[in-house]
């Protein structure tokens, strides 16, 4: 019969594709709630299941689940129990790699783009209210020369680094917070010399703008709450592109608000899609639909990978990019 996949949402070709010509597809016509995945999962019906960030794959669903593996379209798998679908033998794959440039793109238009207040400018004309330059209409930030701090220091953080320096920022790093760890100048390779590491709360303290870049986990679970809020500077810009829940989105709403820090540009939010009451509503932010990978080659990409590990776990075999490699068929 083949190789049997469950995709829970359409994705682009040549996914599609390549897992029809291993085996029998099915692609649900919306996305499944919890107990509808969970009921297919444990139905005997699939092989794998490719699954989105908002699919819930927890313990309870992984241990009555019937399938080999699991194949997160996306790099961050912070939606599936890994440690639980290890005890069970369910293999699970990500897409990491491939949306490094594309994600670093959307930190700095973040930056950009709030430090030069775009949104609001842009409204402004829209609304037919641009009646003509003034010496101090819409001013904005400086980025040349403004502090950069990198929450985390990875492949995407890397790359805005590499922007950032191309802007004439001064780049400050913490490679793990809220702990740390040692970098030494040959895991700085080429940024050695250029940026500068420092301890989470000096970090926090002395950046322009703080762009976070770390996965979702325990530790970094409200990361940046209204304690290191407080602790930015006045005119400070929180960037975020990594995990919505990183932030406590109600303690930034506050913030905005009181005027604790300047604004925010965010590509991810606490709640998906759904935004913390008040968000909307302020001026100073940027905010888009968690658009870092939305580009028509890294979202084809990203597509190829996941259906790779699907089709390679449905063969028993390990997939190439394997979050839990320990497990197999």
């Amino acid at each position: 019969m083949g190789a049997r996949f469950l995709v829970t949402t359409p994705i682009p070709e040549p996914g599609l594709r390549l897992l029809s010509d291993a085996g029998q597809v099915t692609v649900l016509p919306e996305p499944p709630d919890y107990a509808t995945l969970s009921r297919l999962c444990a139905s005997g019906n699939y092989d794998v299941v490719l699954t989105q960030l908002r699919d819930v794959v927890d313990a309870d669903l992984l241990a009555h689940a019937r399938v080999k593996g699991v194949s997160n379209y996306a790099v961050g798998y912070n939606n599936i129990d890994v440690d639980a679908a290890t005890r069970h033998g369910i293999m699970v794959g990500n897409t990491p790699g491939v949306l490094t440039d594309a994600t670093a793109d959307i930190a700095m238009l973040l930056i950009l783009g709030t430090a030069r207040r775009v949104v609001e400018a842009d409204t402004v004309v829209r609304a037919g209210k641009f009646l003509g330059w003034e010496p101090e209409f819409m001013l904005g930030r400086d980025v040349s020369g403004a502090v950069l701090g990198l929450a985390g220091f990875g492949r995407i953080a890397r790359a805005v680094a590499r922007r950032a320096l191309g802007f004439g920022m001064e780049v400050l790093f913490a490679p793990r917070p809220p702990g740390d760890r040692p970098v030494d100048d040959g895991e700085l390779g080429e940024f050695a010399g250029k940026v500068r590491q420092v301890p989470w709360p000096e970090l926090v303290e002395r950046s322009d703008f703080l762009s976070l870049h770390v996965p979702l986990n325990a530790q970094t679970h409200h990361l940046v709450d209204a304690a290191v809020l407080a602790g930015m500077k006045p005119g400070g810009i929180l960037i975020n592109t990594a995990r919505g829940p990183v932030v406590d989105e109600a303690a930034l709403v506050d913030a905005l608000r009181a005027g604790v820090i300047a604004g925010a540009g965010l590509d991810v939010f606490e709640d998906e899609p759904r935004l913390a009451a008040g968000l909307a509503e302020l001026p100073n932010t940027v905010l888009l639909p968690h658009v870092g990978s939305a580009t028509v080659s890294v979202r084809a990409e990203m597509a190829r990978l996941s259906a790779l590990n699907a089709i390679a776990m449905a063969e028993g075999r390990l997939p190439l990019h394997a979050v839990n490699p320990p497990v197999r068929a």
